[in-house]
């Protein structure tokens, strides 16, 4: 039956395909994070045997954009430290993590980037420039973003919908910390460049 089903959706689109998706067609006005489109998580190397991976599930944001002024966008977005998704949270790891050697989460719950200023490098690409802030320090951070797609309302729900992939990398030193990261000239430890990627949706005016 699921199959059935899926044949007969692949069908209706082959027939009516959807209209070209152009991010220059959304309206201009406020956006909000999709947080069930979203994904945030952050790599660094364990041990130089692998680089860890986990990420967050609950992130908010707000976007300001006018497509006729793309360098003018606004964004300020929010990820909340305990929420924090381990692939294995056992052994005490999740409490560690939450703990004041890393991310201080009862006296910081909160990591915040605001924007100070856009680049535009390209057609769909711009370099987002802006201030980070994990465990109260606040440091100068350049996030790579790629423009999605996006249409404007009623294309397929009532509202105008933009895509974002960016990514940037940090010292988590710079944060105060510094636990675990390898002696000069080896690698037995936490590294202390990590690699933070974000892959998400906004939904804007109707």
């Amino acid at each position: 039956m699921k199959r059935l089903i899926l044949t007969a959706v692949c069908a209706v689109l082959a027939a009516s395909p959807l209209p070209a998706q152009d991010p220059r067609e959304v309206p201009a006005g406020t956006y909000v994070l999709d947080p069930a489109h979203t994904s945030v998580t952050f790599s660094v190397d364990h041990l130089g045997l692998a680089m860890f991976t986990a990420g967050f599930d609950e992130v908010s944001g707000v976007l300001e954009l006018d497509p006729a002024d793309p360098g003018a966008a606004r964004v300020a977005g929010e990820v909340v430290v305990a929420s924090l998704d381990l692939p294995d949270p056992g052994n005490g790891f999740y409490d560690a993590m939450m703990s004041e050697t890393f991310f201080s989460a009862e006296a910081h719950p909160v990591m915040v980037f605001t924007t100070g200023s856009i680049t535009l490098t390209g057609d769909a690409t711009a370099e987002v420039a802006g201030d980070l802030t994990i465990r109260g320090e606040t440091v100068p951070v350049v996030f790579e973003v790629r423009v999605g797609t996006g249409y404007a309302p009623g294309v397929l729900e009532p509202n105008g919908r933009i895509g974002f992939s960016a990514e940037t990398q940090i010292l988590r030193s710079d944060f105060g910390m510094s636990f675990g990261i390898p002696a000069p000239g080896t690698v037995l430890g936490v590294g202390d460049a990590v690699t933070i990627r974000i892959e998400t949706e906004f939904t804007g005016p109707g």
